[in-house]
């Protein structure tokens, strides 16, 4: 199986592969993504582990099954962004199960070096992970939830076409809550 790749203009989004782990963990390390995502925070070590024996094995399940018939299950799929220009990981776009909210509960996440924020590749990465989704897997709902003061992230699930549900606690913070269904998806 060859390694999926979706051209997003500026950037690719591309499968995880284990050279990224410097990166992810360089990432994790930014304020905007210490503060809006404290649980991607893990040592080098941590980090090797779950992507040899989680994140790249999961993404290979993710992919045969879409390959099979598009159900997909509570499977995650876990792709980096990286620069068309230079070929540097900038960021990640990845959906999986939020356990916090309710069923349907598959959802996109995300997050961008602080150096590359602001020029509008969060929203093609989300956009493209949303069109790869609806096109090519049974997912028919998503969900996305940001925080409140994460301003930038509420501007991304905007654009990508999600509406607002309202708020909901996770952790003991209040998050907005979007949801996208396929039928009303845009595409834009």
């Amino acid at each position: 199986m060859t390694e999926l790749t979706i051209d997003c203009g500026d950037i690719l989004l591309r499968e995880y592969r284990m050279e990224d782990v410097d990166a992810i963990c360089a990432l994790t390390q930014q304020p905007a993504i210490l503060e809006f995502l404290p649980d991607w925070n893990a040592t080098k070590e941590q980090r090797l582990d779950w992507m040899a024996n989680y994140e790249l094995v999961e993404n290979k399940h993710f992919l045969q099954a879409v390959a099979e018939d598009g159900h997909i299950g509570d499977l995650c799929l876990r792709l980096g962004i990286v620069l068309k220009e230079t070929g540097a990981f900038i960021g990640w776009c990845v959906t999986g199960m939020k356990d916090e909210l309710p069923s349907p509960n598959r959802e996109i996440a995300y997050a961008i070096s602080r150096d590359y924020s602001g020029k509008g590749y969060m929203t093609q990465a989300a956009r493209a992970l949303i069109a790869y989704l609806f096109e090519n897997t049974d997912v028919t709902e998503l969900n996305a939830v940001a925080l409140l003061n994460n301003i930038s992230s509420n501007r991304v699930i905007q654009k990508c076409g999600f509406i607002q549900y309202g708020e909901i606690d996770i952790d003991g913070k209040a998050h907005l809550y979007y949801k996208l269904r396929k039928s009303e998806w845009t595409g834009k």
